[in-house]
C-alpha cells in the first residue's frame, strides 16, 4: 500500500528518516538530470524534508510525495488551479467539465494527469491509431506491388514459382505511436489507482502492433492534419517521458520524478495568458534583441532577455514575471536587484511603462491588480508592482486586460 502525502512550496514535511532517505533519492536523481542544484527540490532537516520552489508529484518505494504552490484555496481548489496552469503552459484543452469530472479534492496531481492522458488516449484510439505507408520486401508466389527486376533476375533467377515483390503497407508502427506507446508503459505501475490501471492496460493491448524503443523522445514524429486528434496527446506524453520541467527516473532505487519549477510555470502561464489578452497586439516573449552594453565596434554586450514585452505601437511595456509572494510594506518585498533589472530593460527598449507581476495572495491587503507604481528617478517612466491572483486561473486573460487597460484601448487592430 502507497502512503500519499501533500504539502506546499516551502513546507517543512515531518517524516520519519526512512521516508525521507527515499523521496531525497528520487529527488536528487531528478535534479541531477535536470542540471538543478542537489537539493532544489528537497533539502533534509533535523524532522525530514523540507519543499523547495517546486510543485509536482514524487513517488518512490510505497510513498508519494505531492507538492503543490502556495497559493490561497483548499487543497482541491489549488491542485484544480495548478492544472489549469499547466493546461495553459501546455496548451491544454482543460474546461471546467473536465475538472469536475476528475475529482480534484481526493486525487492528486499525477493521478489526475494520468487521468486526462489515458482517458482522452483510449478515445482518440478507438477511432483508429495514426498510419502510414511503409515499403517492405518479400518473395511471394503472387505479384503485390511491383516486381524486383534485379533480384528476380538475379538471386531468383532459378525459383520460377517465386516472385520478387515491392509494395507499401499501411502501418501503425509510426514514430507518433512509439511516443505514446512509451508514455503508456511508462505510467503504468501497481501504485496507478484502479480506473487509471484498467485503462492504461487496455492501452498497452492496443499498441501491441507499435514498436517499444529505448529513446522515445528521439522519434522524428511529425504532426499534420491527418493526426491532429493526437496532437495534444503527443504533448502529454512528453510531459511524461521528459519534459521541459519533468523528468522519469529510474535506477537500482526506483521512483518517479514529475515536476515543474514554479518560476518557469507562471512565467510560462502569465506570457501565454497576455498574448491572449492583448491580441491582436503582439506580445513578445523572451524577446532578446537588446543590449545592456555596446563595445568601441559598436557591439552588443550583455543581452537583455525581458519575459515579455508588449508592442504598443513603438512604445512598448516591458512585463517581468516573478514568483514571489510579497509583502505588506512601503517596497512591497520587491528585491532590489528585480527593479535594478526592469531600470536597465526599460532605458534599452526606450519604454515608458515597465511592470513586475507577482501572484496576488490575501495578506497583499489590496485586490488583485495594480498594487504600487514608482516613478523611476531622473525620468519620465514608471516601474510598477501588479498581482494577477491565480487560484482563479481562468481569470487571468480578464485580470491581465485590466492590468493593460487604456493603453490597449489606445490601439486599433489596423494599427496592431
Amino acid at each position: 500500500m502507497t502512503e500519499r502525502i501533500t504539502c506546499h512550496e516551502w513546507d517543512e514535511i515531518p517524516i520519519s528518516p526512512d521516508q525521507a532517505d527515499r523521496l531525497h533519492a528520487v529527488a536528487r536523481r531528478y535534479a541531477a538530470r535536470m542540471g538543478w542544484p542537489r537539493n532544489a527540490v528537497l533539502t533534509r532537516t533535523h524532522t525530514g524534508l523540507k519543499a523547495g520552489q517546486v510543485v509536482g508529484v514524487l513517488s518512490g518505494p510505497r510513498l508519494t510525495l505531492e507538492i503543490l504552490p502556495k497559493i490561497d484555496g483548499e487543497e482541491g481548489e489549488v491542485r484544480s488551479a495548478l492544472v489549469q496552469m499547466l493546461a495553459v503552459a501546455w496548451d491544454l484543452r482543460v474546461v471546467d467539465g473536465d475538472l469536475a469530472s476528475l475529482d480534484t479534492q481526493r486525487t492528486d496531481l499525477l493521478e489526475l494527469l494520468v487521468r486526462l492522458f489515458s482517458e482522452r488516449l483510449h478515445s482518440a484510439a478507438r477511432r483508429g491509431l495514426p498510419r502510414h505507408y511503409l515499403s517492405h520486401k518479400d518473395d511471394l508466389v503472387v505479384l503485390r506491388g511491383k516486381l524486383n527486376i534485379n533480384r528476380q533476375f538475379t538471386t531468383l533467377a532459378g525459383r520460377q514459382n517465386v516472385l520478387a515483390c515491392q509494395f507499401d503497407e499501411l502501418s501503425e508502427d509510426t514514430p507518433l505511436n512509439r511516443v505514446l506507446k512509451a508514455a503508456v508503459w511508462c505510467l503504468i505501475s501497481p501504485d496507478r489507482s484502479p480506473a487509471n490501471a484498467r485503462r492504461l492496460a487496455n492501452l498497452a493491448a492496443s499498441f501491441e502492433a507499435v514498436s517499444s524503443v529505448p529513446r522515445p523522445l528521439n522519434e522524428r514524429v511529425r504532426l499534420d492534419r491527418t493526426n491532429r486528434a493526437f496532437h495534444e496527446l503527443y504533448d502529454l506524453a512528453k510531459l511524461f517521458l521528459n519534459g521541459n520541467w519533468q523528468s522519469t527516473t529510474s535506477g537500482p532505487s526506483t521512483g518517479f520524478a514529475l515536476l515543474f519549477a514554479m518560476n518557469d510555470l507562471f512565467e510560462t502561464f502569465i506570457g501565454r495568458c497576455l498574448r491572449r489578452a492583448a491580441a491582436p497586439i503582439a506580445v513578445h516573449l523572451q524577446q532578446s534583441d537588446r543590449c545592456a552594453l555596446h563595445d568601441s565596434n559598436g557591439r552588443g554586450l550583455f543581452s537583455l532577455r525581458p519575459d515579455m514585452v508588449v508592442d504598443l505601437s513603438g512604445k512598448p511595456t516591458i512585463i517581468d514575471a516573478k514568483w514571489k509572494r510579497l509583502k505588506d510594506e512601503s517596497t512591497l518585498g520587491v528585491d532590489q536587484s528585480d527593479v535594478y533589472q526592469m531600470m536597465a530593460y526599460s532605458q534599452a527598449y526606450e519604454s515608458h511603462r515597465a511592470a513586475l507581476i507577482y501572484p496576488w495572495h490575501r495578506d497583499i491587503g489590496a485586490p488583485p491588480g495594480p498594487t504600487q507604481r514608482w516613478n523611476i528617478c531622473g525620468t519620465d517612466r514608471t516601474l510598477e508592482v501588479v498581482t494577477v491572483d491565480v487560484g482563479e486561473p481562468q481569470t487571468a486573460v480578464e485580470q491581465l486586460k485590466d492590468i493593460l487597460g487604456a493603453q490597449l484601448k489606445q490601439v486599433t487592430p489596423a494599427a496592431a
